[in-house]
């Protein structure tokens, strides 16, 4: 009977057809900016689907690296597995959920005559995914506009901040103590001096 099941299974996830969804924004910031919102894997709080992940900060993704993130619906650890990254143009994921199902992600990020283009592509496979693209489908749809968002609003910050003169805070170069100690420098050069000339 188990045998049967498996058997049935297995043709039945042959039938159903790969549901395959492609998403696109234009956006004003530049394809560096954009991609500097793919590659960040340890920032997630633009993204519709994901709300955090175990990756950290300053990690730059590489094929076969394997993280875990916690999507905003379920908050259920789930696999990641990096397949390709192209600098400055493509990210591919797969994402090792449930059995039943197999997800890959694409981000492409290119520049256009009418501005940066990002593309969020999903595609599921599987016996389950007609349900679990159910699910997802509304917020898959909104992934590669609130890139395009996140991206324009970072650019729109440091534009303001620089027109405003607003400037990060820099380590003094100095600390109180040796400033204390060139104070006392001085001061000791010049009574040396006066002494001299007395």
């Amino acid at each position: 009977m188990l045998s049967f099941w498996v058997r049935f299974v297995h043709r039945d996830s042959n039938r159903v057809r790969p549901l395959v969804g492609t998403y696109q924004a234009i956006s004003s910031a530049s394809v560096d900016a954009l991609w500097q919102k793919v590659v960040n894997l340890a920032d997630v709080s633009w993204h519709p689907l994901l709300a955090s992940t175990n990756v950290p900060k300053g990690l730059i993704p590489k094929p076969g690296l394997i993280y875990q993130a916690v999507t905003r619906r379920f908050p259920i650890p789930i696999q990641i597995f990096v397949e390709r990254v192209s600098p400055r143009e493509l990210l591919s994921v797969r994402v090792l959920a449930i059995p039943g199902v197999e997800e890959r992600v694409t981000y492409r990020v290119e520049s256009t005559v009418w501005g940066t283009r990002v593309s969020y592509s999903v595609t599921l496979k599987g016996w389950l995914s007609p349900v679990v693209w159910s699910f997802i489908r509304p917020y898959a749809s909104r992934v590669a506009a609130e890139l395009a968002h996140a991206a324009e609003q970072e650019l729109q910050a440091m534009r303001s901040n620089s027109a405003s003169g607003v400037i990060a805070p820099s380590p003094p170069s100095k600390s109180i103590g040796s400033s204390f100690q060139d104070l006392l420098s001085v001061l000791i050069l010049v009574c040396g001096a006066g002494c001299w000339v007395q």
